[in-house]
């Protein structure tokens, strides 16, 4: 085998089982998400499709409430984050979906 193939070798063992933690993974997901609904530029791009980013984050953190078996606390999160886009969706009925950045 060539030079690289035997670095290889070296450095991983193959014969070595990676274990994840599937809860850990889906907590740090939602923690990413969350993090890029905070983020200026996120917030801008959202907003210029019509889309609000405090409710984004209330949604997010229904997810992740209901993944990590709160569901009390993520029916309320979810069931407030839907009011609120459906208020909106009302609101806006006259201006169809290009009124909140949809595609027609």
């Amino acid at each position: 085998m060539g030079k690289s193939q035997d670095l290889l070798d070296k450095t991983f063992d193959p014969g070595h089982d990676t274990v994840l933690d599937p809860m850990a993974e889906l907590d740090a997901v939602t923690e990413d998400l969350e993090a890029l609904l905070k983020n200026g530029e996120v917030i801008a791009a959202l907003t210029a499709r019509g889309i609000n980013a405090s409710i984004a984050m209330l949604a997010a953190s229904g997810l992740r409430s209901y993944l990590k078996g709160n569901k009390g606390e993520a029916a309320d999160d979810l069931a407030t984050a839907a009011e609120e886009i459906g208020g909106r969706i009302a609101g806006h009925r006259g201006g169809g979906p290009q009124a909140f950045g949809e595609k027609a």
